[in-house]
C-alpha cells in the first residue's frame, strides 16, 4: 500500500463505522460513526469519513446481509442443512420449503421476497427428481433472483443448466448434505457470500454509486474474522492462547473463535482431522434491531427471561443464544480438537457493550460465565476486553497486504 493514511469503515445495518489508519504501523488515528443510510449507504459512509481526504477500503452487512430462501428435499434433511449453511453465512433465513414447488409454494417463496435462492436435495449420487422438478419450477418463476445450487452433485451441472436457460443467474456449490448425517456447509456459504458481493454490493439495493464496488472487499463477518485471526497469532505465546469473539449488532450477531491447541492433542502428538482452526457462526436472526423480533423468539426457545426495553439485556440474550448455538455447531467436531472453550481471551463487540456502564458491563459478563444452558464455563477465567473502537473489522481489511499494520491496530486492543 502506498500513502500515509487509509480509512478502513465497516457498513453495518444500523451504523457506519469508520477507522482513520496509518497503514505502515497500525497507529490508530482516528475513529468516527454515522448512521448507516439504508437509502443509499455511500451517504452513510461520507459522513463518517468526512474531511479524512483518504483512500477509502471497506466490508458490509448493510441491510442484515441476504435474504435467503431455501428450497430443499424435505424439512428434517435437505432443508435444514441448507438453512444451517444460510445462518452461518451471514444470510438472514426469511423461507424454507420442502418438496416439489407447485404454484402455491412458487407464490409463498416469492412472497418472501428473498435476495437469492439456496437450492439443495438428496445425497450425492441418490433421488435427484425433487431437486430437478424444482429447477424447472424456479427457472420458470422469478428470473430476477439468483440461486445456488447445492444439492446432489451427480445433477448439479444439470440443474444449473436449466436454471441458465430460463434466465437465471445461477452459482455452483458443493452438496451441504453430500451424505446421510454429513453436513458440509462450507462450499454453499463461499457461494452465498459471493452472491452477496456480485448482486448486493455490485447491484444498486445498498446504492447505485460506483464508488461502493470500489470500496468493498468483503463482507463484515469475513473481515472480522480475519481479524480474529490475526488477534489470536499475536496471542500464540500466551500461558492461555485462543481468542474468542461475540459481536452483537443490529441484524447479526456473530460468533468467532481461534482456540488455543488442545493440550491432550499435543501430548499425543495428534492432529484433529477436519476441525477447522478458525471457526464462525454467523447467526442471521439475531440481532437488537433489526431482527429484534427474531430475537426475543430464539430467547424465548432457550428459555431466557424476556430482554424487555434494556438495550444491555438484549445484548445479553443475542450473546447467550449465539454462544450457545456455536458451541453446539462445535460438538459436530467431536472429542479430536480444541474448542471454544479453551481461549484466554473474549473480546466483546458491537455498541450494546460499547456503550454499557462498567457496573452493567461486568454483571453480564458473569451472567455469561455462568450460564447454565450451555454456554457456562467459556467466559470463567478468560481475560474480557470490548473493542470499543471497532478495530477488528479494520485489521481483518488490512491483514491480507498489510499483516505488521494490522498487528499494530490490534496492540492497542490487547492493551485496553
Amino acid at each position: 500500500m502506498t500513502g500515509d493514511r487509509l480509512v478502513c469503515v465497516d457498513i453495518g445495518s444500523t451504523w457506519t463505522k469508520a477507522a482513520l489508519v496509518d497503514p505502515s504501523s497500525g497507529a490508530l488515528l482516528a475513529t468516527r460513526q454515522a448512521p448507516t443510510t439504508p437509502d443509499d449507504v455511500v451517504a452513510g459512509v461520507l459522513a463518517a469519513t468526512a474531511g479524512w481526504a483518504a483512500p477509502v477500503r471497506a466490508c458490509s452487512s448493510a441491510g442484515g446481509g441476504l435474504r435467503l430462501a431455501v428450497v430443499g428435499y424435505e424439512e428434517l434433511i435437505s432443508a435444514e442443512a441448507g438453512h444451517r449453511a444460510a445462518l452461518s453465512a451471514g444470510a438472514r433465513v426469511v423461507h424454507v420449503a420442502a418438496g416439489r414447488l407447485d404454484d402455491v409454494g412458487l407464490a409463498e417463496l416469492a412472497a418472501a421476497r428473498p435476495d437469492v435462492v439456496l437450492l439443495v436435495g438428496g445425497t450425492d449420487g441418490g433421488d435427484a427428481t425433487v431437486l430437478q422438478a424444482n429447477a424447472v419450477a424456479l427457472a420458470g418463476a422469478d428470473r430476477s433472483v439468483p440461486i445456488v445450487v447445492a444439492g446432489n452433485i451427480a445433477v448439479r451441472e444439470q440443474v444449473a443448466a436449466v436454471l441458465r436457460a430460463g434466465g437465471v443467474a445461477v452459482t455452483e456449490a458443493g452438496n451441504v448434505l453430500p451424505d446421510i448425517g454429513q453436513l458440509a456447509p462450507e462450499s454453499a456459504r463461499a457461494a452465498i457470500r459471493a452472491v452477496f458481493l456480485r448482486h448486493v454490493i455490485g447491484g444498486d439495493r445498498l446504492s447505485a454509486d460506483p464508488r461502493l464496488r470500489e470500496w468493498v472487499r468483503a463482507v463484515t463477518p469475513d473481515a472480522v474474522l480475519d481479524g480474529v485471526v490475526a488477534l489470536a497469532a499475536l496471542r500464540a505465546d500466551a500461558d492461555v492462547p485462543g481468542v474468542l469473539v461475540l459481536d452483537v449488532g443490529g441484524a447479526t450477531t456473530d460468533v468467532y473463535c481461534v482456540p488455543g491447541v488442545d493440550a491432550e492433542q499435543v501430548s499425543l502428538r495428534r492432529e484433529a482431522v477436519g476441525v477447522p482452526a478458525a471457526r464462525r457462526t454467523v447467526e442471521g436472526d439475531l440481532g437488537v434491531s433489526a431482527s429484534a423480533a427474531a430475537l426475543r423468539d430464539a430467547a424465548r426457545a432457550e428459555g431466557l427471561a424476556d430482554p424487555a426495553d434494556d438495550p444491555l439485556a438484549w445484548g445479553e440474550a443475542a450473546a447467550v443464544v449465539a454462544l450457545r448455538r456455536h458451541l453446539r455447531a462445535e460438538a459436530a467436531f467431536g472429542p479430536g480438537g480444541a474448542t471454544a472453550r479453551n481461549v484466554g481471551l473474549v473480546v466483546l463487540s458491537g455498541g450494546v457493550f460499547r456503550h454499557a456502564a462498567p457496573a452493567a458491563l461486568a454483571a453480564v459478563v458473569d451472567r455469561l460465565a455462568g450460564d447454565r444452558g450451555g454456554a457456562g464455563g467459556v467466559l470463567a477465567g478468560s481475560r474480557v476486553v470490548v473493542d470499543a473502537r471497532y478495530v477488528l473489522a479494520a485489521a481483518g481489511l488490512l491483514a491480507g497486504d498489510a499483516p505488521d499494520a494490522a498487528a499494530g491496530l490490534l496492540g492497542g486492543l490487547l492493551g485496553g
